[in-house]
């Protein structure tokens, strides 16, 4: 299962590239997390954890990197992993930002149909958050 929402915004790339890094700060707009926070700095190979408001601690691994452009993180589920991918890019004065799910390996059917339509239906009010701390900040 992959599904992805896109979102336009006035707010500059790097405004919501800062929120997006912020791991600390996730649950100020994922409304599906208790805590999450990151162990070192943002890049290549970081380790966290998330706390979500239903199910178990997870840890993840930040498995892709391009600065200030893109990343992925990746969560190990039993037989099956959840990727989280963000990115951005910008188009005549406007930036554009993508939040990507996806499920791979042996059980990624079953995870996909057990977590993937919850994170699926949250995702657009969750982008919306983003997106309205972002528009906030790059006015103030």
């Amino acid at each position: 299962m992959k599904f992805s929402h896109t979102l336009k915004t006035s707010a500059s790339p790097e405004r919501i590239w800062s929120i997006w890094i912020d791991v600390e700060n996730w649950p100020n707009w994922d409304t599906e997390l208790l805590n999450s926070y990151l162990e070192g700095n943002f890049g290549l190979g970081a380790v966290g954890q998330l706390t979500p408001k239903k199910g178990r601690v997870s840890t993840f691994k930040i498995s892709e990197f391009d600065p200030r452009k893109s990343y992925t993180f990746t969560v190990r589920l039993p037989f099956c992993s959840l990727n989280v991918h963000r990115y951005l890019s910008s188009q005549s004065g406007s930036t554009y930002f993508t939040h990507e799910v996806f499920f791979q390996g042996f059980l990624a059917f079953m995870f996909g149909l057990l977590l993937g339509r919850r994170f699926q239906a949250v995702l657009p009010s969750v982008m919306e958050n983003v997106k309205r701390i972002a528009e906030i900040e790059d006015k103030l």
